[in-house]
């Protein structure tokens, strides 16, 4: 059923490009793409008819879904999929509904396993490919046979891109830069490296203390940078967001609208529409007087070192990791969480972990210097979540960490402050 479904899908989704012949802006890497195409989604949908894919359909059955339709999630498979193939055959016999179909569609390419982007490309050709980060150790790379051969499978797509399209590549990446050598399209790059044709500079995470009942505490505002571009520049705001990834995702849009002929005036104006995708380092007001930087989604070693980097930064009272496993990473799954341990004794007050890989960020962390005694460890997510309500003091500042797999949502669930506030 799941192979005749996809191949279905397959053919309603060339029929339907082949028929609309939409732009297609192509967005991957192993960290970021999701933040990425809704930053690409964000400063386009002011000057053109846009359509990104919903939540991280980015596979062999939702990649297809986001060009027949702006569906937002799978529901029932026994309803679902009927409606979905009886409203693309109409739409492609009789058109689509009245405000037209989009003129450009933002997908996002996952590559779990090798030959995931090509299968990807037979439905789907971009004209604009936009490369996030692989990174030392990427996501997935226990399925490759190296990081090396996960870069390989992401550069199919600059490699099928027409010579009228253009690549726009991270510069401060080794792996996605060596990329410019693999397409005939034009090459912008996008970094905080000095030469990269859209810069990012002076990147700052902010905290503003407030009061809370008789005390003041820290609050995660947001991040300020600047972008330039040739010999201009613009100052850029973004409320909610956090860390180095967001600003890369920002001037990675800011690429993708400059070809679309946007300015950077109408660029940062267009940029207040942004807000981070769920779960990916999202601030959300937690019990106590407390604040969580929801970033639950996913985890590889890379936008690890990340989240951690950007705590360190912000202002807090205590600062509290919950951090769990790091999954499909191979033979690199010792060195990866070892290094996560390392870098976590230096950030924070008080660690939990979760899951039996990070186990090993405890002991490295302990290692490290990190108090014995500050340290807490748990097999699943429900049990780490009944523990944290109780470890977590007023003002804590507390990340939020792990692959899906791990369930740390839970863990949000548990100790986010249910009563609406504004954050």
């Amino acid at each position: 059923m799941t192979l005749l479904l996809r191949k279905l899908l397959r053919i309603l989704a060339v029929l339907t490009i082949r028929k609309f012949q939409p732009g297609i802006i192509a967005v991957t890497g192993t960290v970021g793409k999701t933040s990425t195409k809704e930053a690409i989604y964000a400063i386009l949908r002011s000057v053109r008819q846009v359509r990104a894919s919903s939540a991280n359909f980015n596979n062999e059955l939702g990649l297809p879904l986001t060009i027949l339709g702006d569906w937002n999630k799978i529901g029932q498979p026994i309803f679902f999929w009927p409606k979905v193939i009886i409203s693309s055959c109409w739409q492609l016999l009789f058109g689509p509904a009245a405000d037209g179909y989009p003129e450009l569609l933002i997908l996002e390419y996952a590559a779990d396993r090798p030959g995931d982007i090509k299968y990807l490309l037979s439905i789907a050709r971009p004209q604009i490919a936009v490369i996030t980060a692989i990174g030392e150790i990427p996501v997935h790379v226990e399925f490759y046979a190296s990081p090396e051969h996960v870069a390989r499978e992401k550069a199919r797509l600059v490699e099928v891109l027409p010579i009228t399209g253009c690549a726009i590549l991270n510069y401060d990446d080794e792996l996605v830069y060596q990329m410019r050598e693999r397409t005939r399209a034009h090459i912008i790059t996008y970094g905080f490296g000095q030469g990269a044709n859209v810069r990012i500079s002076g990147l700052e995470n902010r905290s503003e203390e407030i009061p809370v009942g008789h005390e003041q505490i820290w609050k995660p505002m947001g991040i300020t940078f600047k972008l330039e571009s040739g010999d201009n520049f613009i100052p850029i705001r973004l409320d909610g967001a956090f860390g180095k990834a967001q600003a890369y995702a920002m001037a990675a849009a800011t690429a993708v609208g400059t070809i679309y002929g946007m300015n950077l005036i109408t660029i940062a104006q267009a940029s207040q529409y942004y807000q981070p995708p769920q779960h990916r380092f999202k601030v959300i007001p937690g019990i106590k007087g407390t604040f969580i930087l929801d970033d639950s989604y996913n985890a590889s070693p890379l936008s690890m070192a990340g989240a951690l980097e950007t705590v360190k930064s912000l202002k807090a009272k205590r600062k509290v990791g919950i951090l769990g496993d790091m999954l499909e990473l191979g033979e690199y799954t010792i060195t990866a969480h070892e290094e996560a341990g390392r870098l976590a004794a230096r950030v924070f007050d008080l660690l939990i972990t979760v899951g039996s890989r990070s186990q090993l960020i405890a002991a490295a962390a302990r290692k490290a210097g990190l108090d014995k005694k500050l340290i807490f460890s748990y097999d699943t997510a429900s049990e780490a979540g009944v523990a944290a309500q109780t470890l977590i003091e007023k003002g804590d500042l507390i990340l939020v960490k792990a692959s899906r797999g791990i369930g740390l949502e839970r863990v949000v669930e548990e100790i986010k402050y249910r009563t609406a506030v504004i954050v």
